[in-house]
């Protein structure tokens, strides 16, 4: 399509060397093919070139003092990509790997997540390249009153509302909302993940797992499948995985795996879940340890696993959830799974499937949740954070469940629908894709050339 390839190749050449954000445009791009022929006003009023164009980017200077008295320097990022349905949400992520190029991937696919809620959230994304894996409590929270310093001024609670991400969680949470309430002189919900002490949601934490196993439910359930008793395999263990692994158990499935940035755990058995929350929820640990208390499980270094593959993917399984960081699941992974007889790939984390594996799911015509469908549960909980906080009220762990449940299941069935609309009744990658863009889409036309 030589309309969507232009914008493309005006992308490249006005943001250099943003490889994830090519790629994530690229896959929303592509799908839109037949919407744009559909309906050409669209074009008319240039909402492609418009939505791949953030409203604004902010990039700041981190300045923090670490423990031995040593000034640390850092980039901080927040990308307000898109206004059209509500405040900017997105989260912060704080990792090394973080640059202009990640945080607009981020950004730019949490547009879509957001629409497909259904809930009057816009799409951001922030964070910094700072690492607080080594680092003190007293240097995170110095390194987190410095980032808020700066970002305070950016964001609101009906203007840009960020939560937490990979490296950001509870604890950051608390340092930043702290340093906010100070600088802001005002007490609102400007950020979601909070404790439950001072504004937090109940299942918050466990919205992104939880939701991404509900997704797979309602493609299962579709073609009259299941996951009680099925070998599910999962890659991370951080609060994303941790929760699939929590809510695979509640439906009766038996998840074997689990990762983390130094090797993978295979139990055969079944992944031990309270070892692994006291293993990386308390202690902070190495996957490693988690082998000293159960013996006969088996870990694998990272140095061992197949090269230039994923082992978490080696191992034959019913469904596979990918639950750690982007592009973790490569086109060899993807045939892997499919020769091991994996019908069913729901996806917790931000577009952790490469686009050649993508293809190759769409054309083995599996049960295929992309990310923005199937991980969407985290930022919808977060809105109904929101909806607590401007009310002032709390809701119990069951009303929240039972909310997140609909909210994917509305997520699928707009999808699906969407899909079979275009004639690709299988294909929920163009399914979510439209859906999203074309919520957003009208909203931008309604509200005019902003």
């Amino acid at each position: 399509m030589p309309y969507v390839k232009e914008v493309f190749d005006y992308l490249k050449r006005t943001s250099p060397s943003q490889t994830e954000f090519y790629q994530a445009a690229e896959e929303v791009l592509e799908s839109l093919r037949p919407l744009m022929e559909k309906y050409p006003k669209y074009r008319e009023h240039k909402i492609i070139e418009r939505i791949v164009e953030p409203e604004r980017q902010i990039l700041f200077r981190v300045n923090w003092v670490d423990d031995k008295g040593e000034i640390q320097v850092n980039k901080g990022f927040r990308i307000e990509f898109n206004s059209a349905l509500g405040p900017y949400k997105g989260g912060l992520r704080f990792h090394p790997s973080v640059n202009a190029g990640v945080i607009k991937f981020l950004g730019f696919e949490q547009i879509f997540k957001n629409a497909l809620t259904g809930l009057q959230i816009g799409g951001g994304k922030g964070g910094s390249d700072f690492d607080p894996k080594g680092r003190s409590n007293r240097e995170i929270m110095r390194f987190c009153q410095a980032f808020m310093s700066e970002l305070f001024r950016h964001i609101g609670a009906t203007t840009d509302v960020p939560a937490g991400d990979i490296g950001v969680g509870g604890r950051e949470i608390g340092y930043m909302f702290g340093m906010y309430k100070k600088l802001a002189n005002s007490y609102e919900g400007v950020l979601t993940g909070k404790s439950l002490n001072w504004g937090g949601s109940l299942a918050r934490t466990e919205a992104t797992g939880y939701g991404a196993v509900y997704f797979a439910k309602y493609m299962l359930e579709d073609r009259n499948e299941t996951l009680e008793g099925k070998t599910c395999v999962v890659s991370g263990s951080g609060n994303v995985a941790i929760y699939t692994i929590e809510k695979l158990y509640h439906l009766g499935a038996l998840p074997v795996t689990c990762s983390d940035s130094s090797g993978m755990i295979y139990d055969a058995e079944g992944i031990d879940l309270q070892l692994l929350k006291d293993l990386k929820e308390v202690q902070r640990a190495r996957l490693s340890e988690y082998i000293k208390h159960r013996p006969n499980a088996k870990y694998t270094p990272i140095e061992e696993y197949p090269a230039g593959r994923n082992a978490v993917w080696s191992v034959p399984c019913f469904a596979a959830f990918p639950s750690a960081t982007q592009n973790e699941l490569n086109i060899e992974d993807a045939r892997e799974l499919l020769k091991n007889g994996c019908v069913c790939v729901s996806e917790g984390a931000n577009m952790p499937s490469t686009l050649e594996a993508v293809h190759a799911f769409i054309d083995a015509k599996i049960c295929y949740g992309p990310g923005k469908a199937a991980n969407a549960g985290g930022v919808a909980t977060s809105q109904l954070e929101m909806a607590q906080n401007a009310s002032m009220v709390s809701w119990t762990f069951e009303e929240v469940d039972a909310k997140l449940a609909q909210i994917m299941k509305n997520i699928y069935v707009n999808a699906s629908q969407t899909a079979a609309e275009f004639g690709q009744p299988t294909n929920l990658v163009l399914g979510a894709n439209i859906a999203g863009f074309r919520k957003v889409a009208d909203a931008m036309i309604e509200q005019g050339l902003v």
